[in-house]
């Protein structure tokens, strides 16, 4: 029988710490967006959009990679309302960076604009053109993307206790690092 593994697997350490990256850098720049009418608005829309799209494609490798390989069992000690809290924090995690870049490209789609990951790929739009569901989409693109930074925030904070007050390994297991 194979004992469980102490870690996640590397290609899912890569994918979690290059999709936390990518996630934070999306936020920042979400953020500068809605925050901005300058001439750095174009150029925040030119990198919001392929990044928006390369989480779309990762979340899909990593969705596969956690269903194709075996994950470390979280403490036998830990509180059952951890345990609850914690899977729904991925399963909200994992829904977020699937439903969020398909907002932002069905949100584009209804401006009537272009969805152009560089100056010659264009995505085929989501939707038609339509003004009123791109306000209900751009309304709710924006609510799920503060969502997600309070995800990302009661994640990060579940991380640090682990590591620095439980000192249990679930932190570890991630970064690949011994006790």
């Amino acid at each position: 029988m194979n004992a469980q593994p102490r870690f996640f697997a590397p290609l899912a350490r890569l994918l979690h710490w290059l999709m936390a990256l990518m996630v934070i850098a999306m936020l920042f720049i979400g953020a500068g967006l809605a925050a901005s009418v300058s001439e750095r608005h174009e150029w925040l829309i030119h990198l919001h959009k392929p990044l928006g799209i390369a989480i779309l494609a990762l979340v899909i490798v990593r969705l596969a990679v956690r269903f194709s390989t075996r994950q470390p069992p979280l403490p036998s000690d830990l509180p059952l309302w951890q345990v609850l809290a914690a899977k729904a924090s991925h399963l909200l995690l994992y829904a977020l960076m699937l439903v969020l870049p398909l907002l932002g490209w069905a949100m584009i789609s209804a401006a009537g604009d272009p969805v152009m990951l560089s100056s010659s790929l264009r995505l085929p739009a989501l939707v038609t053109a339509n003004a009123p569901l791109f306000a209900v989409l751009r309304k709710a693109h924006g609510f799920l993307a503060y969502v997600l930074f309070l995800t990302v925030l009661v994640h990060l904070a579940a991380a640090l206790f682990h590591g620095l007050i439980r000192r249990d390994g679930v932190l570890q297991s991630m970064t690949g690092t011994k006790d």
